[in-house]
């Protein structure tokens, strides 16, 4: 590749780059360009490491002709099992292992025993040069540290001295591109993991400032799990967390599931709201997500006791009202959550489940607002003065034969769907 289509090549990389063009155009362009050039690509694939709960790094594919391959994968930890001994077996491991940054090889030579090598010789590929660009200790974003990729061509020379030339030029501002919208990704994962969806997305829209809050009415939630602290004083502690996250998990999935955004997580506790033009339609997405909360929780109890593990239920408060919706606290840590009586009053609703022994309590105001149908569902449990709060109410739990409408397309669960 000459040097003015070298250069123009590495000007729409940057530029691209700063618009924020995703990953699999950003490699799919950069391989078409190169071709274009004279070079005689065959395959791409890059991927670089991410920060996430569940997988370890996204990768991206590019071919020169029809693939049922999808051109971005992401991949799980490879610190065990057998991505493990993939991993070991890969031209990237010894690179890392004798501190190569480059690697060419004849995919006929039939010597290197690295995993993927054979199966590019039998698509017809004919040489592989493979890059490590590590990062500084500046650049590091948890196990973020390099830019793997690698590039076949079925040209029966291979890729020549200019070819590689234009390779070792441009595949770091293709890691650089790609690394600037992994790190728009990781910024993106972090919000939504550890401040909720729709608050990740105000905060990432410049929602920052101290003080800059909104009056928003809204359902609320609050669920709390039952006797957990003497369930973790009598299991091992290697099985507190797990004992946790199970049960977090059961009702954050049945919130998200029903439309709910998830705002903090409290020891055993969630806080949640659920919002909407039509509070009606609000009111019953939280009882959707009540609904689909005892499911999961039949499911995790079941697969428990079936681990010999200890299971447990959980109390669930619902409560309606205007809450003040922003970011609260100090010039170096700040929370954008809820605040307001409103949110206080559903945590103490929640609490008198235990009272009442029931696990599911709504407010007046929450009743208040259903269609008939939905309120004929809730039945008063009693008139209660909660603590801190001035005033009595009626609280509410579903009527005991809904509990024998359990079953799947049931009258509860059609009203729910509605």
């Amino acid at each position: 590749m000459e040097l003015t289509p070298r250069l123009r090549l590495s000007n729409w990389l940057v530029r691209q780059g700063l618009t924020g063009l995703p990953e699999n155009d950003l490699l799919r362009g950069f391989c078409e360009r190169c071709r274009a050039a004279g070079m005689p690509l065959s395959r791409a694939i890059v991927f670089i490491d991410t920060l996430h709960p569940i997988f370890e790094g996204r990768g991206f594919r590019w071919n020169d002709g029809e693939s049922n391959e999808a051109d971005m994968f992401e991949y799980g930890s490879t610190s065990t099992g057998d991505a493990n001994q993939t991993w070991r077996r890969s031209a990237f491991y010894h690179m890392l292992e004798n501190g190569h940054e480059e690697m060419v090889i004849d995919l006929a030579d039939a010597s290197h025993d690295f995993s993927m090598i054979g199966e590019l010789a039998e698509k017809g590929h004919k040489h592989f040069a493979a890059f490590v660009h590590r990062f500084g200790e500046a650049g590091t974003i948890g196990e973020m540290d390099c830019f793997y990729s690698y590039y076949t061509t079925r040209h029966s020379d291979g890729f020549d001295e200019k070819h590689m030339a234009a390779l070792r030029d441009l595949v770091p501002v293709l890691g650089l591109a790609i690394k600037s919208a992994a790190q728009v990704e990781i910024a993106r994962t972090l919000g939504r993991v550890y401040l909720g969806r729709d608050t990740a997305e105000q905060v990432l829209r410049g929602r920052m400032q101290r003080g800059i809050t909104e009056k928003i009415k809204a359902v609320l939630w609050y669920s709390d799990v039952r006797g957990s602290t003497a369930i973790s004083e009598r299991i091992g502690p290697d099985e507190i967390i797990p004992f946790l996250n199970d049960y977090a998990q059961a009702s954050i999935d049945a919130i998200h599931d029903a439309g709910g955004e998830v705002l903090k997580l409290i020891g055993d506790g969630v806080l949640a709201m659920f919002t909407s033009e039509n509070m009606g339609g609000a009111k019953r997405a939280a009882l959707r997500a009540e609904h689909r909360f005892r499911h999961n929780m039949r499911v995790l109890n079941d697969r428990r006791e079936n681990e010999g593990r200890p299971t447990t239920t959980a109390y669930v408060g619902l409560h309606v009202g205007e809450v003040f919706y922003g970011n609260i606290g100090s010039e170096d840590r700040l929370d954008f959550t809820v605040v307001g009586p409103a949110v206080n009053e559903v945590s103490r609703i929640a609490s008198m489940c235990a009272s009442v022994d029931r696990e599911f309590l709504a407010s007046t105001a929450f009743r208040t607002g259903l269609d008939a149908t939905g309120r004929n569902y809730l039945v008063s449990t009693g008139r209660f003065v909660l603590r801190g709060i001035s005033h009595a109410q009626d609280l509410y739990t579903l009527d005991p034969a809904v509990a024998a409408d359990e079953v799947v397309g049931g009258k509860y669960e059609r009203y729910l769907a509605s």
